[in-house]
Protein backbone atom coordinates (compact mmCIF):
# COMPACT_ATOMS: atom_id res chain seq x y z
CA UNK A 1 0.00 0.00 0.00
CA UNK A 2 2.69 2.39 0.64
CA UNK A 3 4.31 1.90 -2.19
CA UNK A 4 1.37 2.59 -4.17
CA UNK A 5 1.25 5.92 -2.64
CA UNK A 6 4.78 6.50 -3.45
CA UNK A 7 4.00 5.59 -7.00
CA UNK A 8 1.24 7.90 -7.20
CA UNK A 9 2.94 11.04 -5.50
CA UNK A 10 6.06 10.36 -7.60
CA UNK A 11 3.72 11.01 -10.57
CA UNK A 12 1.73 14.08 -9.50
CA UNK A 13 5.37 15.38 -8.89
CA UNK A 14 6.53 15.14 -12.32
CA UNK A 15 3.46 16.23 -13.67
CA UNK A 16 3.27 19.99 -11.13
CA UNK A 17 7.45 19.74 -12.41
CA UNK A 18 6.51 19.78 -15.98
CA UNK A 19 3.65 22.32 -15.75
CA UNK A 20 5.55 25.06 -13.64
CA UNK A 21 8.66 24.70 -16.00
CA UNK A 22 6.04 25.01 -19.17
CA UNK A 23 4.08 27.84 -17.43
CA UNK A 24 6.83 29.89 -15.95
CA UNK A 25 8.61 29.10 -19.36
CA UNK A 26 12.52 29.16 -17.95
CA UNK A 27 14.99 28.62 -19.87
CA UNK A 28 16.86 25.80 -17.86
CA UNK A 29 17.91 22.52 -18.74
CA UNK A 30 15.50 18.97 -18.39
CA UNK A 31 18.66 17.85 -15.84
CA UNK A 32 17.55 20.81 -13.97
CA UNK A 33 14.09 20.35 -13.82
CA UNK A 34 14.40 16.62 -12.83
CA UNK A 35 16.46 17.45 -9.75
CA UNK A 36 13.16 19.48 -8.68
CA UNK A 37 10.76 16.19 -9.19
CA UNK A 38 13.30 13.70 -7.69
CA UNK A 39 13.77 16.31 -4.72
CA UNK A 40 10.13 15.99 -4.04
CA UNK A 41 9.85 12.24 -4.04
CA UNK A 42 13.03 12.10 -1.53
CA UNK A 43 11.92 14.70 0.42
CA UNK A 44 9.23 12.75 1.10
CA UNK A 45 11.08 9.87 2.32
CA UNK A 46 14.00 11.74 4.18
CA UNK A 47 11.11 12.88 6.64
CA UNK A 48 8.92 9.42 6.83
CA UNK A 49 5.53 10.51 4.81
CA UNK A 50 4.78 7.50 4.24
CA UNK A 51 4.88 5.85 8.01
CA UNK A 52 0.84 6.81 8.56
CA UNK A 53 1.10 5.63 12.60
CA UNK A 54 -1.63 4.29 14.51
CA UNK A 55 -1.93 7.65 16.95
CA UNK A 56 -0.46 9.92 14.42
CA UNK A 57 -3.21 12.95 13.55
CA UNK A 58 -3.56 14.79 9.81
CA UNK A 59 -1.97 18.02 10.95
CA UNK A 60 1.08 15.86 12.22
CA UNK A 61 1.45 13.79 9.29
CA UNK A 62 0.75 17.17 7.25
CA UNK A 63 3.77 19.12 8.62
CA UNK A 64 6.04 15.71 7.59
CA UNK A 65 4.54 16.23 4.34
CA UNK A 66 5.46 20.52 4.15
CA UNK A 67 8.45 19.63 6.08
CA UNK A 68 9.91 17.30 2.93
CA UNK A 69 8.30 19.46 0.00
CA UNK A 70 10.26 22.70 1.76
CA UNK A 71 13.52 20.60 1.59
CA UNK A 72 13.08 19.74 -1.57
CA UNK A 73 12.75 23.52 -2.39
CA UNK A 74 15.75 24.49 -1.18
CA UNK A 75 17.53 20.98 -3.25
CA UNK A 76 16.09 22.64 -6.19
CA UNK A 77 16.99 25.92 -5.62
CA UNK A 78 20.49 24.86 -5.82
CA UNK A 79 20.21 22.76 -8.77
CA UNK A 80 18.58 25.26 -11.10
CA UNK A 81 21.33 28.16 -9.33
CA UNK A 82 23.84 27.04 -12.54
CA UNK A 83 21.66 27.05 -15.27
CA UNK A 84 19.17 30.22 -14.41
CA UNK A 85 19.70 33.30 -12.94
CA UNK A 86 18.83 33.69 -9.37
CA UNK A 87 16.16 35.63 -9.54
CA UNK A 88 14.06 33.63 -11.83
CA UNK A 89 15.52 31.00 -10.19
CA UNK A 90 13.53 31.58 -7.29
CA UNK A 91 10.86 32.52 -8.70
CA UNK A 92 10.52 28.91 -10.20
CA UNK A 93 11.23 27.54 -6.99
CA UNK A 94 8.45 29.36 -5.11
CA UNK A 95 6.16 28.70 -7.75
CA UNK A 96 7.12 24.82 -7.85
CA UNK A 97 6.92 24.88 -4.06
CA UNK A 98 3.64 26.38 -3.76
CA UNK A 99 1.69 24.11 -6.20
CA UNK A 100 4.03 20.84 -5.09
CA UNK A 101 2.68 21.77 -1.61
CA UNK A 102 -0.60 22.41 -2.57
CA UNK A 103 -1.32 18.98 -4.50
CA UNK A 104 0.81 16.56 -2.12
CA UNK A 105 -0.81 18.07 1.41
CA UNK A 106 -4.50 17.14 -0.64
CA UNK A 107 -3.37 13.78 -1.88
CA UNK A 108 -1.33 12.86 1.77
CA UNK A 109 -4.80 14.10 3.47
CA UNK A 110 -7.07 11.71 1.17
CA UNK A 111 -4.11 9.09 1.45
CA UNK A 112 -4.77 9.43 5.75
CA UNK A 113 -8.14 9.37 6.27
CA UNK A 114 -8.16 6.65 3.59
CA UNK A 115 -6.14 4.52 5.87
CA UNK A 116 -7.48 5.49 9.03
CA UNK A 117 -10.95 4.44 7.33
CA UNK A 118 -9.72 1.01 6.34
CA UNK A 119 -7.87 0.48 10.38
CA UNK A 120 -11.42 1.35 11.91
CA UNK A 121 -12.50 -1.56 9.36
CA UNK A 122 -10.07 -3.66 10.09
CA UNK A 123 -8.48 -4.29 6.89
CA UNK A 124 -5.42 -2.96 8.28
CA UNK A 125 -5.23 -4.56 11.62
CA UNK A 126 -2.32 -6.74 12.38
CA UNK A 127 -2.90 -9.82 13.57
CA UNK A 128 -0.39 -11.05 16.45
CA UNK A 129 0.34 -13.55 18.90
CA UNK A 130 2.28 -13.67 21.65
CA UNK A 131 4.73 -15.74 23.44
CA UNK A 132 4.38 -16.11 27.55
CA UNK A 133 1.53 -15.52 29.35
CA UNK A 134 3.53 -12.78 31.31
CA UNK A 135 2.08 -9.29 33.65
CA UNK A 136 3.16 -7.62 30.50
CA UNK A 137 1.37 -10.12 27.74
CA UNK A 138 -1.74 -9.00 30.06
CA UNK A 139 -1.19 -5.53 29.94
CA UNK A 140 -0.74 -5.59 26.45
CA UNK A 141 -3.57 -7.63 25.55
CA UNK A 142 -5.39 -5.15 27.92
CA UNK A 143 -4.10 -2.11 25.81
CA UNK A 144 -4.54 -3.55 22.48
CA UNK A 145 -8.50 -4.78 23.68
CA UNK A 146 -9.08 -1.27 24.77
CA UNK A 147 -7.35 0.71 21.53
CA UNK A 148 -7.97 -2.13 18.94
CA UNK A 149 -5.20 -1.43 17.12
CA UNK A 150 -3.98 -4.90 16.87
CA UNK A 151 -6.20 -8.63 16.76
CA UNK A 152 -4.69 -10.68 19.48
CA UNK A 153 -4.99 -14.27 17.92
CA UNK A 154 -3.63 -16.31 21.13
CA UNK A 155 -1.24 -16.89 23.44
CA UNK A 156 1.75 -19.69 23.49
CA UNK A 157 3.50 -20.07 26.45
CA UNK A 158 6.09 -23.28 27.60
CA UNK A 159 4.90 -23.61 30.91
CA UNK A 160 2.02 -24.70 30.33
CA UNK A 161 1.53 -26.44 33.91
CA UNK A 162 1.63 -22.45 35.38
CA UNK A 163 0.07 -20.83 32.62
CA UNK A 164 -3.34 -19.57 32.86
CA UNK A 165 -6.51 -21.29 30.21
CA UNK A 166 -6.18 -17.49 28.99
CA UNK A 167 -5.02 -14.23 29.36
CA UNK A 168 -8.38 -11.80 29.53
CA UNK A 169 -9.85 -13.59 27.37
CA UNK A 170 -7.50 -14.34 24.58
CA UNK A 171 -7.15 -18.28 24.79
CA UNK A 172 -3.57 -20.21 25.77
CA UNK A 173 -3.07 -22.62 22.62
CA UNK A 174 -0.03 -24.71 23.63
CA UNK A 175 3.51 -24.02 23.61
CA UNK A 176 5.91 -22.68 21.27
CA UNK A 177 6.51 -26.93 19.78
CA UNK A 178 2.76 -26.68 19.22
CA UNK A 179 3.01 -22.89 17.32
CA UNK A 180 5.58 -24.12 14.82
CA UNK A 181 2.86 -25.95 13.06
CA UNK A 182 -0.16 -24.14 14.04
CA UNK A 183 -3.32 -23.45 11.86
CA UNK A 184 -3.41 -19.86 12.40
CA UNK A 185 0.28 -19.19 11.91
CA UNK A 186 -0.56 -18.09 7.95
CA UNK A 187 -2.30 -15.02 8.92
CA UNK A 188 -0.16 -13.75 11.73
CA UNK A 189 1.81 -10.76 11.26
CA UNK A 190 4.14 -10.15 14.18
CA UNK A 191 4.79 -12.61 17.06
CA UNK A 192 5.73 -10.54 20.34
CA UNK A 193 7.79 -12.47 23.06
CA UNK A 194 6.95 -11.06 26.60
CA UNK A 195 9.55 -11.81 29.19
CA UNK A 196 10.34 -11.16 32.94
CA UNK A 197 13.54 -8.84 33.43
CA UNK A 198 16.50 -10.46 33.21
CA UNK A 199 15.54 -13.79 31.20
CA UNK A 200 18.16 -13.46 28.64
CA UNK A 201 19.13 -17.49 28.02
CA UNK A 202 15.16 -17.81 27.76
CA UNK A 203 14.99 -15.27 25.30
CA UNK A 204 17.63 -16.59 23.04
CA UNK A 205 16.08 -20.09 23.51
CA UNK A 206 13.11 -18.78 22.22
CA UNK A 207 14.26 -16.63 19.49
CA UNK A 208 16.05 -19.85 18.24
CA UNK A 209 13.15 -22.14 18.52
CA UNK A 210 11.05 -19.46 16.51
CA UNK A 211 13.80 -18.36 14.20
CA UNK A 212 12.50 -20.87 11.43
CA UNK A 213 9.06 -19.05 11.28
CA UNK A 214 8.83 -16.45 8.01
CA UNK A 215 6.33 -14.28 10.66
CA UNK A 216 8.33 -11.15 12.22
CA UNK A 217 9.17 -11.08 15.68
CA UNK A 218 9.16 -8.25 18.54
CA UNK A 219 10.40 -8.36 22.04
CA UNK A 220 8.43 -6.78 24.70
CA UNK A 221 10.16 -6.75 28.11
CA UNK A 222 8.50 -6.80 31.46
CA UNK A 223 9.81 -3.85 34.16
CA UNK A 224 9.80 -0.62 32.01
CA UNK A 225 8.44 2.36 33.05
CA UNK A 226 5.06 3.32 31.51
CA UNK A 227 5.52 5.50 28.89
CA UNK A 228 8.05 3.62 27.72
CA UNK A 229 5.71 0.58 27.75
CA UNK A 230 3.21 2.46 25.93
CA UNK A 231 5.38 3.17 23.54
CA UNK A 232 6.42 -0.29 22.93
CA UNK A 233 2.70 -1.23 22.71
CA UNK A 234 2.26 1.45 19.49
CA UNK A 235 5.18 0.06 17.74
CA UNK A 236 3.89 -2.85 18.11
CA UNK A 237 0.59 -2.42 16.58
CA UNK A 238 2.55 -0.10 13.94
CA UNK A 239 3.00 -2.96 11.30
CA UNK A 240 4.23 -1.43 8.02
CA UNK A 241 1.85 -1.30 5.64
CA UNK A 242 3.27 -3.14 3.07
CA UNK A 243 3.69 -6.34 5.66
CA UNK A 244 0.10 -6.13 6.12
CA UNK A 245 -0.71 -6.78 2.64
CA UNK A 246 1.44 -9.36 2.37
CA UNK A 247 4.43 -8.28 0.53
CA UNK A 248 8.19 -7.92 1.83
CA UNK A 249 8.79 -5.16 4.08
CA UNK A 250 10.50 -3.20 1.13
CA UNK A 251 7.68 -1.41 -0.25
CA UNK A 252 9.55 -0.02 -3.31
CA UNK A 253 11.31 -3.50 -4.40
CA UNK A 254 7.66 -5.25 -3.60
CA UNK A 255 5.78 -2.46 -5.67
CA UNK A 256 8.89 -3.52 -8.89
CA UNK A 257 8.40 -7.56 -8.47
CA UNK A 258 4.27 -7.12 -8.30
CA UNK A 259 4.63 -4.72 -11.43
CA UNK A 260 6.67 -7.37 -12.99
CA UNK A 261 5.14 -10.58 -12.19
CA UNK A 262 1.82 -8.81 -13.40
CA UNK A 263 3.28 -7.00 -16.66
CA UNK A 264 5.25 -9.80 -17.86
CA UNK A 265 3.30 -12.72 -16.85
CA UNK A 266 0.48 -10.95 -19.28
CA UNK A 267 2.61 -11.17 -22.20
CA UNK A 268 3.84 -14.62 -21.04
CA UNK A 269 -0.07 -15.72 -20.48
CA UNK A 270 -0.94 -14.29 -23.94
CA UNK A 271 2.10 -15.74 -26.20
CA UNK A 272 1.51 -18.78 -24.31
CA UNK A 273 -2.16 -19.30 -24.85
CA UNK A 274 -1.46 -21.32 -28.57
CA UNK A 275 1.10 -23.62 -26.75
CA UNK A 276 -1.34 -24.15 -23.95
CA UNK A 277 -4.18 -25.23 -26.03
CA UNK A 278 -2.13 -28.11 -27.49
CA UNK A 279 -0.71 -29.30 -24.68
CA UNK A 280 -4.84 -29.65 -22.95
CA UNK A 281 -5.56 -31.34 -26.40
CA UNK A 282 -2.78 -33.39 -26.41
CA UNK A 283 -3.11 -34.65 -22.57
CA UNK A 284 -7.08 -35.16 -23.41
CA UNK A 285 -6.10 -37.40 -26.57
CA UNK A 286 -3.18 -39.22 -24.36
CA UNK A 287 -4.91 -40.47 -21.65
CA UNK A 288 -8.45 -40.10 -19.31
CA UNK A 289 -9.00 -37.51 -16.81
CA UNK A 290 -8.90 -33.77 -16.31
CA UNK A 291 -6.72 -31.67 -18.45
CA UNK A 292 -5.39 -29.42 -15.26
CA UNK A 293 -3.97 -30.99 -11.83
CA UNK A 294 -4.69 -28.78 -8.38
CA UNK A 295 -2.51 -29.44 -5.61
CA UNK A 296 -2.52 -27.25 -2.23
CA UNK A 297 1.19 -26.03 -1.37
CA UNK A 298 2.97 -23.50 0.87
CA UNK A 299 2.48 -19.81 -0.47
CA UNK A 300 3.90 -16.59 1.45
CA UNK A 301 3.85 -16.91 5.08
CA UNK A 302 3.21 -20.69 4.69
CA UNK A 303 -0.33 -20.26 3.72
CA UNK A 304 -1.98 -22.57 2.08
CA UNK A 305 -2.64 -22.00 -1.93
CA UNK A 306 -4.18 -24.14 -4.54
CA UNK A 307 -1.38 -24.38 -7.00
CA UNK A 308 -2.28 -24.97 -11.26
CA UNK A 309 -0.59 -27.74 -13.22
CA UNK A 310 -0.93 -29.80 -16.80
CA UNK A 311 -1.75 -32.94 -15.40
CA UNK A 312 1.17 -35.60 -16.50
CA UNK A 313 0.23 -38.64 -14.69
CA UNK A 314 -2.60 -41.50 -14.68
CA UNK A 315 -5.71 -39.75 -13.30
CA UNK A 316 -6.08 -42.99 -10.78
CA UNK A 317 -2.49 -42.42 -9.60
CA UNK A 318 -2.75 -38.49 -8.46
CA UNK A 319 -0.73 -37.85 -5.44
CA UNK A 320 -1.82 -34.53 -4.59
CA UNK A 321 0.18 -34.83 -1.14
CA UNK A 322 3.64 -35.77 -3.02
CA UNK A 323 3.96 -38.66 -0.23
CA UNK A 324 5.87 -40.46 -3.50
CA UNK A 325 7.88 -37.81 -5.14
CA UNK A 326 8.38 -38.98 -8.96
CA UNK A 327 11.74 -40.96 -10.06
CA UNK A 328 13.21 -42.00 -13.08
CA UNK A 329 11.15 -44.61 -15.01
CA UNK A 330 8.11 -44.03 -13.10
CA UNK A 331 5.14 -46.18 -14.05
CA UNK A 332 2.45 -43.19 -13.10
CA UNK A 333 3.26 -40.27 -15.77
CA UNK A 334 1.73 -40.39 -18.64
CA UNK A 335 3.55 -40.25 -22.45
CA UNK A 336 2.90 -36.63 -22.85
CA UNK A 337 3.81 -35.75 -19.17
CA UNK A 338 7.17 -36.97 -19.26
CA UNK A 339 7.63 -34.28 -22.05
CA UNK A 340 5.84 -31.58 -20.86
CA UNK A 341 7.42 -32.70 -16.82
CA UNK A 342 10.86 -32.85 -18.74
CA UNK A 343 10.51 -29.43 -20.67
CA UNK A 344 8.41 -28.07 -17.30
CA UNK A 345 5.87 -27.22 -19.76
CA UNK A 346 3.45 -29.00 -17.16
CA UNK A 347 4.10 -25.45 -15.55
CA UNK A 348 2.78 -23.19 -17.35
CA UNK A 349 -0.96 -23.17 -16.07
CA UNK A 350 0.75 -21.58 -13.08
CA UNK A 351 0.60 -18.21 -14.81
CA UNK A 352 -2.45 -17.68 -13.54
CA UNK A 353 -1.63 -18.15 -10.28
CA UNK A 354 0.76 -15.24 -10.63
CA UNK A 355 -1.76 -13.10 -11.94
CA UNK A 356 -3.93 -13.66 -9.14
CA UNK A 357 -0.83 -12.48 -6.37
CA UNK A 358 -0.92 -16.46 -5.01
CA UNK A 359 2.62 -16.72 -6.46
CA UNK A 360 5.77 -14.89 -7.99
CA UNK A 361 7.71 -15.16 -11.54
CA UNK A 362 10.43 -15.88 -9.47
CA UNK A 363 10.95 -17.03 -5.91
CA UNK A 364 11.59 -20.66 -4.21
CA UNK A 365 9.61 -23.36 -5.72
CA UNK A 366 6.53 -24.20 -4.27
CA UNK A 367 6.29 -27.71 -2.28
CA UNK A 368 3.17 -29.72 -1.81
CA UNK A 369 1.62 -29.65 1.65
CA UNK A 370 3.13 -32.42 3.70
CA UNK A 371 5.27 -33.58 1.23
CA UNK A 372 8.41 -36.41 1.90
CA UNK A 373 11.50 -37.26 1.02
CA UNK A 374 11.50 -41.34 2.19
CA UNK A 375 9.71 -41.19 5.34
CA UNK A 376 10.00 -38.02 6.62
CA UNK A 377 8.26 -35.00 6.26
CA UNK A 378 10.60 -32.61 4.18
CA UNK A 379 9.98 -29.66 6.21
CA UNK A 380 11.43 -31.78 9.30
CA UNK A 381 15.04 -31.92 7.74
CA UNK A 382 16.48 -28.64 7.77
CA UNK A 383 15.37 -25.90 10.55
CA UNK A 384 15.32 -23.02 8.08
CA UNK A 385 12.96 -24.67 5.64
CA UNK A 386 10.23 -22.13 6.85
CA UNK A 387 12.50 -19.57 5.69
CA UNK A 388 11.88 -20.18 2.18
CA UNK A 389 8.32 -19.20 2.92
CA UNK A 390 9.23 -15.56 3.41
CA UNK A 391 8.43 -14.68 -0.02
CA UNK A 392 5.45 -15.77 -2.66
CA UNK A 393 6.71 -19.11 -4.27
CA UNK A 394 7.33 -18.54 -7.68
CA UNK A 395 7.16 -20.66 -11.19
CA UNK A 396 11.24 -20.09 -11.45
CA UNK A 397 14.02 -19.89 -9.07
CA UNK A 398 17.47 -19.37 -8.23
CA UNK A 399 17.45 -22.81 -7.46
CA UNK A 400 15.99 -23.84 -10.08
CA UNK A 401 18.65 -22.15 -12.54
CA UNK A 402 21.28 -23.85 -10.48
CA UNK A 403 20.45 -27.63 -10.71
CA UNK A 404 17.96 -28.00 -8.00
CA UNK A 405 14.91 -29.14 -9.69
CA UNK A 406 12.56 -32.12 -9.71
CA UNK A 407 12.26 -33.96 -6.54
CA UNK A 408 14.46 -33.37 -3.54
CA UNK A 409 14.46 -37.30 -2.77
CA UNK A 410 17.57 -36.72 -0.06
CA UNK A 411 18.31 -34.76 3.16
CA UNK A 412 20.76 -33.48 1.11
CA UNK A 413 18.80 -32.63 -1.65
CA UNK A 414 16.32 -30.79 0.50
CA UNK A 415 18.91 -28.82 2.50
CA UNK A 416 20.83 -27.55 -0.78
CA UNK A 417 17.24 -26.66 -2.26
CA UNK A 418 16.56 -24.49 1.35
CA UNK A 419 20.14 -22.74 1.03
CA UNK A 420 19.61 -21.75 -2.56
CA UNK A 421 16.08 -20.55 -1.68
CA UNK A 422 17.12 -18.20 1.52
CA UNK A 423 20.39 -17.10 -0.59
CA UNK A 424 17.89 -15.79 -3.36
CA UNK A 425 15.26 -14.10 -1.18
CA UNK A 426 18.19 -12.50 0.94
CA UNK A 427 19.52 -10.86 -2.29
CA UNK A 428 16.20 -10.57 -4.55
CA UNK A 429 16.26 -7.53 -6.31
CA UNK A 430 14.38 -6.34 -9.88
CA UNK A 431 17.47 -7.18 -11.93
CA UNK A 432 18.31 -10.89 -10.55
CA UNK A 433 14.69 -11.51 -11.65
CA UNK A 434 15.29 -10.58 -14.87
CA UNK A 435 18.72 -12.61 -14.70
CA UNK A 436 16.82 -15.60 -13.74
CA UNK A 437 13.86 -15.43 -15.86
CA UNK A 438 16.86 -15.22 -18.85
CA UNK A 439 18.52 -17.82 -17.73
CA UNK A 440 15.72 -19.97 -16.75
CA UNK A 441 15.06 -21.77 -20.72
CA UNK A 442 18.64 -22.25 -21.63
CA UNK A 443 18.88 -23.84 -18.24
CA UNK A 444 15.98 -26.12 -18.67
CA UNK A 445 17.61 -27.25 -22.01
CA UNK A 446 20.60 -28.74 -20.80
CA UNK A 447 19.34 -29.86 -18.11
CA UNK A 448 20.04 -33.58 -18.44
CA UNK A 449 20.09 -35.06 -15.21
CA UNK A 450 17.08 -33.56 -13.31
CA UNK A 451 14.23 -36.07 -12.80
CA UNK A 452 10.46 -34.21 -13.22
Amino acid sequence: MAAVFQGLDAMAVVLVTLGVALSWRAEASAPAFATAALAGVVGLGVFKAYQFGWREGLRLHLARVATGILLAGCATMLALVPFMPVPAAGGFVLAWTGWTALTLLALHGLWWAAIRRWRRNGRLTPNIVVVGATEAADRLIAAVLKSREANVLGVFDDRLARAPGDVRGVRVLGDTRAMLGHRIMPYVDRIVITVPPGARDRVRQLMGRLRVLPNEIALLVEGGDAAGEAADFARIADVPLATISGIPRDAWRAFNKRAQDLVIGAIALILAAPLMLLIALAIRLDSPGPVMFRQRRHGFNNEEIVVWKFRSMRHDKADPKAAQQVMAGDERVTRVGRFIRRTSLDELPQLFNVLAGEMSLVGPRPHAVGMKTGDVESARLVAEYAHRHRMKPGMTGWAAIHGSRGPVDTPEAVRRRVALDVAYIERQSFWLDLYIMAMTIPCLLGDRAAVR
